[in-house]
């Protein structure tokens, strides 16, 4: 494989990124950061759409020589549009994890052409 294939340049990685799903926030992302999230589980559907928070996850992916390190939280997604890192309750637990668990391997596996790996951090909160 080239040495181009497995350095792939930072807008390269975002467009791999941006294929994998709604999950990726451009926006946030810098060369040695990409930051992802999921609104798995509505807190409160009762509440009118704008009013409604939600339980998921976001992960901060930073470049390291030869691949990644992935550090995942978990917690609720405010109205205010910001990430409290908390205790999901256990009826929204099972649409986390499960989202959470689909994403990464779509993640590992847009990475295999590049040949770059991606390492769980130790402060990453589980989700297997």
């Amino acid at each position: 494989m080239s040495e181009m294939t497995k350095s792939p340049t930072h807008y390269r990685l975002l467009a791999t990124f941006k294929a994998i799903g709604p999950y990726l926030r451009e926006q946030e992302c810098t060369k040695e950061r990409f930051m992802f999230d999921c609104l798995a589980s509505c807190v409160d559907d009762s509440k009118s759409p704008e009013e409604r928070e939600f339980w998921g996850w976001w992960l901060t992916l930073a470049t390291v020589d030869g691949g990644f390190v992935a550090k995942y939280h978990k917690g609720r997604y405010t109205l205010a549009g910001t990430w409290s890192e908390e205790p999901i309750t256990a009826k929204a637990q099972e649409e986390v994890v499960k989202t959470q668990v689909k994403f990464h391997e779509k993640l590992l596996a847009a990475l295999q052409p590049f040949e770059l790996e991606v390492t769980i951090d130790q402060e990453s909160q589980e989700f297997v």
